[in-house]
């Protein structure tokens, strides 16, 4: 990782909070015309900044190792906002966010809180940012910034309409990053001054939201990350170096990077029993996996003629046709072949004719008087029957791994003022509530795995990757789409959060038309199925295959990858800093069609190389490595018995290697050292 360097001052002037510098190795991002606000608050009309909150205190908190942890105290006889600069060692990241209080004696009204308000200098700037929706995540939006810029969710996911993250380019000053730590409706505005230049300004999305604040009541604002660097890999290398060490929850499974089968794909929940998941089994452990996961399928009533969805919620159901010894079988099974046991549940879902429902009429998340779908973690209640629930499932059926889905858009949120919100802050309370269900479900379960899922990749973001270990990227996961999300969810996140299976047989009647894999396709090379199969390794790596239907060479083939992945790839996927070489893969068939990842250890000079050949022209077929030391020889070799060479690394970096030779889906994975 490059040197980054951060220099970033708050000072008080007078009785005033003030920014005064924010730069990295490059220029400054701070316009110098005008005063940084910091953050704003809206309450009842008026709008209260760090520019005329007077400024009581500005301290440090030590308690945490590797981190300045600055707290600005602002506060008037209307409102106290208590602002926190988190920074951490050896980064030019920044962690920010405002705790609005009430201190007057009656009930105010915050209809606007936001966690960032920053005037950037009057340069060309150009804005990057994602698009993100079912089956078609990562999708890059480029402008240069002429008028006001908003990028935002208001489905009620963080990633569904666009992604919480985006960054700027200016010539001179490099790249400025920032992403918002919300799994609910966000914005980030870039809106030109009068002045020239721009101010950023966001977080917490002001969209069909207020909240009432009673006398000495308090309100937290999602927490915004700043990141500075030269170019887009050194704010991504950031942001995974601080992930891995600050934030990302870690247990003895999940910080192995284990190789995951599950089963939803080539069975979904119609062809899932009992002796099918026993005989996948088997064959998981012959291979060499160490999750095995069971999906949707398990949960809902006996009868046929009903479907689980619409029972979510009731989840001491089980489809005792399809599972006649229950779940419990099943998790000794994978126990006694030495591996781990995987579980589904949508733990916020309500289906239409859940008992739980009519039991709990205050448990539904209700808006205009109809229920959205969910239930409302913005009710005590629902946090602890949802902790009791998955402690349950957790302990009755021994699970190692639970898989936290959401397949719905709860838009602006619950309405209803019966059960512990009000009207215009229901979403808020909700993921404040799920929150603080999972971080007690981590407390009273260290060991479990919690894997994050929305419709695939529809809530990804830095607030729910602090509660679960991995988040599952796409459910669609042919080839050059997994290329294209992994290229844009690793601006934000380490490889080792990101789970992704290889391209898989899907038994949906309308997949995407791209996701067409045969395993008893006669043309099918073996040349192809490691291209495929390569892609998954980028990050945590699985399958969703019937596997005791497989040809026997393609058995033989994902067990030498897995055997690859355990022994070689996976440490770097762990810990090492990643180098997209090449542009942006996309599905549409633009984008780059020769696309290399390069993973470096730190402190050491051990590299992989990841290079894959995608259908279409190739405009250059040469790959640049960066990060070598120029003087060194290096020693390159595959994992197969290919014949190595040694280059210099001024060689490598200078002239490249050359893979014209590929053709199309073939790859080559290569240890450099």
């Amino acid at each position: 990782m490059s040197s980054n360097k951060l220099n970033f001052h708050l000072t008080a002037e007078g009785n005033h909070l003030r920014l005064d510098r924010f730069a990295g190795n490059g220029s400054s991002w701070l316009n110098p015309a005008l005063e940084a606000g910091l953050f704003s608050v809206f309450v009842d009309g008026k709008s209260f900044s760090s520019a005329n909150l007077p400024l009581v205190s500005l301290g440090e908190d030590p308690s945490v190792p590797g981190v300045q942890h600055q707290v600005a105290r602002c506060q008037s006889p209307e409102l106290a906002v208590d602002y926190h600069v988190l920074r951490y060692d050896g980064t030019a990241l920044l962690e920010l966010w405002p705790v609005a209080r009430n201190t007057t004696q009656h009930v105010q009204r915050i209809t606007r809180l936001d966690s960032l308000s920053l005037p950037i200098p009057a340069r060309e700037t150009e804005l990057l940012s994602f698009t993100g929706n079912w089956g078609v995540e990562f999708e890059p939006q480029t402008t240069i910034l002429s008028g006001t810029e908003v990028i935002q969710s208001r489905s009620g996911r963080s990633s569904k309409g666009n992604h919480p993250w985006f960054t700027l380019y200016q010539a001179g000053a490099g790249v400025l990053s920032g992403a918002v730590a919300w799994s609910g409706n966000w914005v980030f505005r870039f809106e030109p001054l009068a002045e020239g230049g721009y101010r950023i300004s966001g977080g917490l999305n002001d969209w069909e939201f207020y909240k009432d604040l009673r006398p000495g009541e308090e309100m937290e604002g999602p927490h915004v990350v700043l990141v500075l660097g030269d170019d887009l890999n050194a704010v991504s290398q950031q942001y995974a170096s601080v992930g891995r060490k600050h934030w990302y929850p870690r247990n003895a499974l999940s910080a192995k990077a284990p190789v995951e089968w599950n089963h939803w794909w080539p069975y979904e929940d119609v062809e899932i029993n009992e002796e099918v998941f026993q005989r996948n089994v088997e064959v998981a452990a012959r291979l060499g996996m160490e999750v095995c996961t069971l999906d949707a399928g398990w949960f809902g009533p006996s009868d046929p003629a009903t479907h689980w969805y619409e029972y979510r919620g009731d989840w001491d159901l089980v489809n005792q046709p399809r599972f006649p010894h229950g779940i419990r079988p099943l998790a000794d099974l994978v126990h006694a072949r030495g591996m781990a046991f995987g579980l589904w549940c949508e733990i916020e879902g309500l289906g239409i004719h859940a008992k739980l429902a009519v039991d709990h009429p205050d448990y539904p998340a209700i808006r205009q008087g109809e229920r959205l779908g969910y239930v409302c973690f913005g009710n005590p209640d629902v946090q602890e029957w949802a902790f009791q629930t998955l402690s349950r499932l957790i302990t009755e059926y021994q699970a190692d791994w639970i898989k936290l889905d959401f397949n719905l858009d709860p838009g602006a949120g619950c309405d209803r003022t019966d059960h512990g919100h009000g009207a215009g802050d229901g979403l808020y309370a909700h993921y404040m509530g799920y929150y603080r269900t999972l971080e007690r479900i981590r407390q009273a379960f260290p060991e479990v795995v919690l894997e994050n899922c929305s419709s695939g990749g529809l809530r990804i973001d830095l607030g729910i990757l602090r509660r679960t270990d991995f988040t599952y990227l796409s459910d669609p996961d042919w080839p050059v789409h997994d290329l294209q999300i992994f290229w844009g969810a690793s601006g934000m996140l380490a490889p080792d959060a990101l789970l992704h299976w290889g391209y898989g047989e899907w038994r949906s009647k309308n997949p995407p038309p791209q996701q067409r894999f045969n395993p008893r396709d006669p043309n099918l090379t073996p040349r192809q199925f490691d291209y495929y199969t390569r892609i998954s390794m980028l990050n945590v790596y699985g399958f969703s295959q019937k596997l005791p239907d497989l040809p026997d060479w393609m058995l033989e083939r994902i067990k030498l990858h897995t055997r690859i992945y355990k022994e070689h790839v996976r440490r770097f996927v762990r810990e090492a800093d990643l180098y997209r070489l090449t542009p942006q893969p996309l599905r549409s068939g633009q984008g780059e069609r020769l696309c290399a990842f390069q993973y470096s250890l730190p402190g050491s000079e051990e590299h992989l190389l990841f290079v894959f050949r995608l259908p279409g022209e190739v405009q250059q077929g040469k790959i640049y490595l960066l990060n070598l030391l120029p003087a060194r020889t290096y020693q390159i070799e595959g994992f197969e018995n290919e014949p190595s060479r040694q280059a210099t690394g001024r060689e490598l970096m200078e002239h490249g290697l050359d893979f014209r030779h590929l053709v199309e889906e073939e790859s080559v994975l290569l240890s450099i050292r």
